[in-house]
């Protein structure tokens, strides 16, 4: 291991990119030298575009990485869109985006020996403080450490861009049979897993995902691996439960009708699964979502939302209370990226389908606009380097 913990948020500090006198806004139509560390950031005014970069020198405890695949994340478009998610998390300056990524270690810094140039990772780009007088972090539920580095939220860059200096503790060995992309699918992934883990998913338990994008797609594989029957997955879009059928062939779909309550769509989902569901996977964050989720389980069952929504939303409390059922959330994961990559190396989960969309790290304005245009019909897009 290292013998140096980087002082993550002063090493990280967005003035040292954004300050720095080789920073520039490249502009439209420009064609970058491959020499160049370009990046793809988002600003308050809701422009994307391509900035060129200093490329970084790998400090005490660091590793220098040659991004090679970086998936877009809703949340990488929300942040262009609309400039935050929530209060805390706003859109001030020029701020890079991406944080699904994995690629080659190119220079290694003082302190590291774990890893050497030519070494292929995936990037856990949630750096918490690692102190042991942060309560989250020494016990291990260091996704909820409030002084967390997490590239891409707001202010600190992400990992979309050619070079980009990790924590050497942070990265994680790709085997031989794991490509960058699906090493950049580790992110998405554990996001599913964190919610199987903390939602206690058992072997033959009944199943609804509400939501087949990325992430409720992801939680159907990762649903199916731990053994889940029957699962159901909803959605508004026939074309990506189509898609959820191709990857998970016994998987059963309901589209959901927008002119029905979520008490009539709630019947509709239990006529399909044969009876109330034990657990529901909420991935889109949407009330109405939850409403339904809520009404398709059963007394003493559990709704997980892992989608993020508006910020204050209604409950059914009655129902809720008179049924046990529980509502539990999510924020982000921990400690989950190893096992992605052994659920990946093994065969269990298989994520290569879900890359429907690649572009060159010169494409990434293009790249983003197909990813937030749902009629492109793009369901993870990535940029590859």
């Amino acid at each position: 291991m290292s013998s140096v913990q980087p002082d993550n948020p002063i090493i990280y500090d967005p003035r040292n990119i954004l300050d720095h006198p080789d920073f520039r806004v490249l502009n439209a139509g420009e064609q970058p030298s491959k020499e160049l560390n370009i990046a793809a950031f988002y600003n308050p005014a809701h422009e994307i575009h391509l900035v060129q970069k200093p490329k970084p020198k790998p400090g005490p405890g660091q590793v220098l990485v040659h991004v090679r695949a970086t998936g877009i994340c809703g949340s990488d478009v929300h942040f262009w869109k609309h400039g935050r998610i929530g209060d805390s998390m706003v859109v001030r300056d020029e701020c890079g985006s991406g944080h699904e990524s994995a690629g080659e270690v190119i220079e290694v810094g003082e302190g590291v020996t774990e890893w050497k140039v030519g070494d292929r990772v995936a990037m856990e780009n949630g750096v918490p403080c690692s102190k042991p007088s942060c309560d989250p972090c020494r016990t291990g539920r260091y996704n909820g450490c409030p002084d967390v580095v997490f590239f891409s939220t707001p202010p600190y860059h992400g990992t979309l861009t050619r070079w980009h200096v990790h924590p050497a503790q942070w990265l994680h060995r790709l085997p031989d049979n794991v490509s960058f992309e699906e090493g950049s699918l580790c992110e998405p992934l554990a996001v599913a897993l964190a919610g199987i883990d903390r939602a206690g998913l058992r072997l033959g338990d009944p199943v609804i995902i509400c939501g087949a994008g990325p992430i409720g797609l992801v939680s159907l594989l990762s649903a199916r691996a731990a053994g889940a029957e029957p699962i159901i997955i909803t959605d508004l879009f026939q074309s990506r439960l189509d898609f959820a059928k191709s990857l998970v062939p016994g998987v059963h779909t309901v589209l959901i009708d927008r002119n029905a309550t979520p008490m009539q769509q709630a019947e509709a989902i239990k006529k399909v699964a044969g009876g109330p569901l034990r657990l529901a996977l909420e991935c889109t964050g949407v009330e109405s979502s939850i409403h339904t989720a809520i009404y398709s389980v059963g007394f003493g069952a559990k709704v997980f939302i892992i989608g993020v929504g508006k910020n204050e939303q209604v409950f059914p409390f009655m129902h809720l209370s008179a049924n046990e059922i529980d509502v539990q959330f999510q924020y982000r994961y921990a400690n989950q990226y190893p096992k992605a990559i052994r659920l990946i190396a093994g065969g269990l989960i298989n994520v290569k389908p879900l890359v429907t969309h690649r572009f060159t790290l010169e494409e990434a304005v293009a790249a983003f606009h197909v990813a937030a245009d749902p009629a492109q019909g793009a369901i993870k897009v990535q940029i590859q380097d």
